[in-house]
């Protein structure tokens, strides 16, 4: 199985990763409804199986449950894995002790001794300077009870100041975790692809199926639309999905030469902008196994300038 490092020297993992965020929420995917524990669990099972080892999480996804579920997961498996969670910056949580506080917290519900990867959720910092919160994830490094040290929603800019920050303490920054797929590509214009590869950051793609938009369930042609909250968003409306048929064809037209579905052409499209995982969603066991398929090959590098130039109006 294909790994990469989470930053310059950082801990490897699996060239992708599975995102948990569906895992135990309600309020954005319906759990409880159409899926539950049982279901997360094959998938947990399903991605281990298929090789995939890194799973990505955080506090507030269904308020802790995500997190407990894997650590119950966790327990009962035969293969060892590696968590990436996730801390709020709320606006109560003003001290360094508030980021060791909600440290134990996730260490207790992942049922872990330490935390492969722990990030900065968004980035905010009204009440707690970066300085102080870098300062004080710096302080669990040393402490052994996380491995390294990522951000989420970091602009170039911030990038650059936690990195600065934290290579006062020789630690780096491992990782910036955005919204990157080919219908989502606003890190390349916005200067934050440019700035990880600088720095030697790793980049963690979430939603890289846009939701599913890239699997190639909602087309204008089929009925149906999605569940929960993306009911509400433009892109699933006949407009919006006849604007991405330009894109999907060509998934479809790639997948048809590798025999590999919508889904997985994206995500290898993802990979082989080096050193950029993938973290797709999985409700269940056989979306665990269709992520799964985007490892052990790779597109031409003329078929990803190909998706390039059609995915461009995302920039």
């Amino acid at each position: 199985m294909t790994t990469i490092s989470l930053g310059k020297n950082g801990p490897q993992v699996t060239a992708l990763g599975i995102g948990t965020w569906s895992w135990g929420d309600k309020l954005f995917w319906n759990y409880g409804k159409d899926y539950g524990a049982d279901e997360v669990k094959e998938a947990f099972r399903a991605a281990i199986e298929a090789g995939v080892t890194f799973f990505d999480t955080a506090e507030v996804y269904g308020l802790g449950k995500s997190e407990s579920l894997l650590g119950k997961f966790i327990q009962q498996a035969d293969f060892p894995v590696q968590i990436a969670t996730k801390y709020g910056p709320f606006p109560w949580r003003f001290t360094a002790r508030s980021v060791s506080k909600a440290i134990t917290a996730s260490l207790q519900r992942l049922q872990l001794q330490q935390i492969t990867l722990y990030q900065v959720h968004w980035p905010f910092t009204f009440f707690m300077s970066q300085e102080i919160l870098m300062n004080a994830l710096a302080d669990e490094v040393e402490k052994g009870r996380i491995q390294s040290i990522g951000v989420s929603n970091y602009s170039a800019e911030q990038m650059y100041q936690a990195h600065e920050i934290l290579a006062k303490r020789g630690i780096p920054l491992a990782v910036n975790q955005v919204q990157y797929s080919l219908l989502s590509r606003k890190i390349e214009s916005q200067g934050i692809l440019d700035a990880a590869r600088k720095l030697d950051i790793t980049i963690l793609a979430y939603s890289p199926l846009a939701q599913g938009l890239l699997t190639g369930k909602y087309t204008p042609e089929k009925a149906g639309s999605p569940n929960g909250a993306r009911r509400l968003d433009p892109r699933f409306s006949s407009k919006g999905l006849r604007q991405i048929a330009p894109v999907l064809n060509l998934l479809y037209q790639l997948g048809e030469k590798y025999n590999k579905t919508p889904a997985q052409v994206a995500l290898n499209w993802l990979m082989a902008q080096g050193k950029v995982i993938p973290i797709p969603g999985a409700k269940n066991a056989h979306q665990a196994r269709q992520n799964a398929g985007a490892l052990g090959w790779s597109l031409q590098e003329e078929e990803v300038k190909q998706l390039e130039q059609v995915s461009r109006p995302w920039l």
